[in-house]
């Protein structure tokens, strides 16, 4: 049996990870390096009035990190925004030869891993072992392409855990504040055809080490949505 290689779980598998405590200043957001790779970086910058995190990758790949504990029964909408500079013209979120994406928000959702079929277990397992942490049971993301339609919803080539539903696609839309809500359940559903488990960590990510190329971003609050809260308050990004 073939196993899965680590650097195609290394995203889900840090998404997961604990890592160094955060201070109380940063509310749990850090940067988290990826194995192999130059980081992106990730600072506290204005956009157009609007605070924001601002990612840079030269040929780079990293994440920004917040570990959650919320569980299926809260889970509501999710709102999140992103300004990107340009796309990455060679990316192709399907392509695992060329999977850079100049914007994406990622999610890592817990589950029973004994459910999983034998192939994605032992991988699992590998990663553990070379780790210490195991990856999250699913990862959901939503990410801006460049030419896949908007509403599709891609699995990861090398482990169908990780799926992407497009919501941005091309040009369209570059260089302004790109507004997004979105019910997190239902779109969990609608990815793996299952129930999401609890919530335990949300990530942006802006990468483009694949196809060694530049990209710059900025990104809004993420904002998780109480299912049966009508208050809702931000998850704010802290400056590096």
């Amino acid at each position: 049996m073939r196993l899965l290689p680590f650097t195609a779980l290394a995203a889900a598998l840090l998404l997961a990870a604990c890592g160094t405590p955060p201070s109380p200043a940063d509310a749990g957001w850090h940067a988290v390096p990826l194995p192999g790779k130059e980081p992106t970086r990730y600072q506290r910058e204005a956009k157009d009035g609007r605070p924001a995190i601002a990612a840079v990758s030269v040929r780079s790949a990293s994440m920004w990190r917040q570990k959650l504990e919320q569980p299926p029964a809260s889970l509501g909408d999710v709102s999140f925004s992103w300004w990107a500079q340009t796309l990455l013209a060679d990316a192709n979120v399907a392509d695992v030869d060329r999977e850079d994406a100049t914007a994406r928000v990622m999610f890592g959702f817990g589950g029973d891993h004994s459910k999983l079929p034998m192939r994605a277990r032992m991988s699992f397992d590998l990663a553990e072992a070379l780790t210490g942490e195991r990856p999250p049971y699913a990862t959901l993301m939503y990410v801006w392409d460049a030419t896949a339609p908007v509403g599709t919803v891609i699995v990861n080539p090398r482990s169908d855990r990780i799926r992407k539903i497009v919501v941005d696609s091309g040009p369209e839309g570059l260089r302004r504040w790109r507004d997004h809500r979105r019910d997190l359940a239902a779109d969990f559903r609608r990815a793996f055809g299952e129930e999401p488990g609890p919530l335990r960590s949300m990530a942006l990510m802006t990468d483009s080490d694949n196809t060694r190329a530049q990209a710059r971003t900025w990104y809004g609050d993420i904002v998780l949505h109480p299912a049966a809260a009508p208050a809702d308050t931000p998850a704010a990004l802290p400056s590096r």
